[in-house]
């Protein structure tokens, strides 16, 4: 058995089924489906579907030949269509892919695509949509055998994919290759030394992918100074996991911000006296607990924690332990989700893991995405995994 998400176009996938979403009435929608019976044959599907199926109900599933498909059948899901969220729709939209799936078993059928059901036209959020899929998905998995695709290819997943790829390969290039050489045989080079000292950071002595939360060395250089050199060493990246980055939230003052020649100006600004209340609020919860510092974070972001576990994909049951336990210790990947769920920038999540006895580590790839992600506020854990998927990497929600 196995369960990927992928980036694809649902009506190429050499499945022996996939699965459509389907209008109440024998009538084509937008989206998914037109695409769906237009690679078909468009009067041929349609012809059937009103001779042979007719009017079917939210939450319902059908099943049809593929006729020009590569796939021999499509069973189509009729999908709810989002008014809220307190008019059945969860239920209904669990149905779709419950159903799906045994109607599929009972037909012997052994691989079958899925779209992200009604997260389209239908109106059905994207994260809550995915985390019923996978919820479905897993459940089926774990009494019945067969291989499931979650196939993602809307215009904005191809656009984003598109754009992340080449950055994205550079940026692991730079992180990965160099510091994965620097680890394993001390070839330490001084832009590399430039560029954890930017961060304030000591440079990594590393024996495992996993290491000990980042030590602060004491600043040989005025902040102005350390942000001009680093962004001297580094042009051209969308930025490094070492490297310069821009943070939206923090407050600082970059090099490329400023004009050269206002560098005094700047300088007079009076960073305590500018951001005083943020600084003395979060000083508050220098000993905060990971759980603590996550719900703090959560707070100061006026966000709710609904949306926040929602959007990293964690399981209610576990984000309550974490949120109702202070001292309760998370696995590293919830707690890299965790970041990406409540949109913390690059410092934040450092922060937020290091509570928990974690470190975004240069010599894991794994990491070095998450670090991209965050970094360049790419905050689609879907997106995310389809690119761990492509590196060939253990994907988080499949």
């Amino acid at each position: 058995m196995a369960f990927k998400i992928v980036r694809n176009d649902i009506t190429k996938m050499n499945t022996e089924a996939i699965v459509n979403t389907a209008n109440e009435q024998a009538a084509v929608s937008t989206g998914c489906d037109i695409a769906v019976y237009n690679a078909a044959g468009y009067e041929e599907l349609l012809q059937y579907r009103r001779t042979k199926i007719g009017a079917v109900p939210e939450g319902e599933v059908f099943i049809t030949p593929g006729f020009k498909l590569p796939a021999k059948y499509i069973i189509h899901a009729v999908s709810p269509k989002y008014l809220g969220g307190n008019a059945g729709e969860e239920e209904k939209l669990r149905s779709c892919y419950r159903k799906s799936l045994l109607l599929a078993k009972a037909q012997g059928i052994r691989s079958i695509a899925f779209p992200l059901i009604a997260t389209g036209s239908f109106g059905y959020p994207k994260e809550e949509g995915l985390r019923i899929a996978v919820d479905e998905i897993n459940a089926f998995l774990l009494d019945n055998e067969m291989t499931i695709f979650l196939v993602v290819f809307d215009d904005r997943s191809k656009t984003l994919g598109k754009r992340i790829y080449s950055k994205l390969e550079e940026y692991i290039d730079h992180n990965y290759v160099e510091n994965k050489s620097s680890a394993e045989y001390g070839n330490f080079r001084p832009d590399m030394g430039m560029a954890h000292a930017a961060q304030g950071m000591s440079v990594p002595q590393m024996s495992s992918p996993q290491m000990n939360a980042p030590q602060m060395s004491s600043p040989q250089m005025s902040a102005p100074q350390m942000n001009r050199k680093a962004s001297a060493a580094k042009p051209g990246l969308l930025g490094s996991v070492f490297g310069k980055h821009k943070e939206k939230s923090t407050g600082r003052f970059y090099a490329e911000d400023v004009p050269a020649d206002s560098f005094e100006a700047s300088e007079e600004v009076d960073f305590e006296s500018v951001h005083e209340s943020r600084l003395e609020e979060r000083m508050k919860h220098i000993s905060d607990t990971f759980s603590q510092y996550l719900m703090y974070l959560i707070q100061d972001r006026k966000m709710e924690n609904s949306e926040v576990y929602k959007r990293a994909i964690v399981d209610k049951k576990i984000f309550s332990k974490i949120k109702n336990n202070p001292d309760y210790h998370p696995q590293k990947l919830t707690a890299l989700c965790l970041c990406v769920g409540a949109r913390l920038n690059l410092d934040e999540s450092k922060d937020l893991l290091a509570r928990a006895g974690y470190a975004l580590s240069p010599c894991d790839k794994t990491d070095i995405i998450f670090s991209y992600f965050i970094e360049n506020e790419i905050y689609d854990m879907i997106e995310l995994d389809i690119q761990l998927e492509e590196h060939g990497l253990p994907c988080i929600i499949s």
